[in-house]
């Protein structure tokens, strides 16, 4: 079985690199954030036709999460109990959505950017972070293998970013964010990909500006962090930097997770 997630940035404005991405790596399920799409602006039908189950779940043209699945779908989710909520008024955003697809809990997950240091928003990032949390450890204590996908927006390590002179004043490094993340790791979730995929320079964002793919200007934001039950089922994981490039590409790679033996690391393969 093979999990990925992917902040696809506009799934509209990429549905046709998702699609031939999706039969080039025969992935199973597939978590996506940032779709920039409503309900009735998702290309359903694009995904159903190639024998995917599909969860969405978008308000407008910002955010929005979905979850694709070829191994069955139950028990959807859309946002977890006390997901905080950002606006005037004050309601949650599309950022999060559940299911259960062949035996695995699945959450695609886009955590708020925080925008600057100081910024009403990074205590909105901080405290969607702890609900969060607080939500996440109740799912791990049940009996299904729980994955947390998504993009982070937060790079745990100072090898995550090329840079941290760059970044000493802005977000995603602050000792807050990385305090956030590691509450996750404390809890006895594991960071599925890293060991597959060991650092530093090992990127999976890049920006658009200032030719910060050719430079290898990254940072490393997308995880998929798994229970114990799941991390004991992990036999590989890759981040497909080749998606990265090329015209219409979005600004971040896929990160794959191979489990029960399939070993994850063979990103992009022939479709069986």
């Amino acid at each position: 079985m093979r999990i990925a997630t992917w902040n696809v940035n506009s799934i509209r404005s990429r549905v046709e690199r998702v699609e031939a991405w999706l039969q080039r790596s025969d992935i199973d399920v597939l978590a996506i954030q940032e779709t920039k799409a409503r309900e009735d602006q998702f290309p359903l039908e694009r995904f159903t036709e190639l024998g995917y189950e599909v969860a969405h779940h978008g308000l407008n043209q910002w955010n929005g999460v979905a979850i694709l699945s070829r191994v069955g779908m139950e028990d959807v989710s859309i946002g977890f109990d006390g997901d905080p909520g950002w606006g005037d008024p004050v309601a949650p955003e599309a950022r999060s959505i559940g299911a259960t697809c062949g035996g695995v809990r699945v959450w695609s997950l886009y955590v708020p950017n925080g925008r600057a240091l100081g910024d009403p928003h990074m205590d909105y990032k901080l405290g969607w972070l702890e609900q969060l949390r607080q939500r996440a450890g109740e799912w791990a204590a049940e009996d299904t293998p729980l994955a947390l996908c998504g993009d982070w927006n937060i790079a745990p390590r100072d090898e995550d970013v090329w840079s941290m002179e760059y970044y000493a004043d802005k977000t995603h490094v602050s000792p807050p964010e990385r305090a956030a993340f590691d509450a996750f790791l404390d809890d006895g979730f594991v960071d599925v990909v890293r060991p597959h995929t060991p650092g530093p320079e090992v990127y999976t964002y890049w920006d658009y500006q200032r030719l910060a793919f050719p430079k290898r200007r990254g940072m490393r934001i997308d995880f998929v962090l798994g229970s114990a039950a799941l991390a004991e089922r992990v036999s590989g994981a890759a981040i497909d930097r080749e998606e990265r490039k090329g015209k219409g590409a979005s600004d971040h790679a896929p990160v794959i997770v191979g489990l029960d033996g399939d070993d994850g690391a063979a990103a992009p393969r022939e479709a069986k």
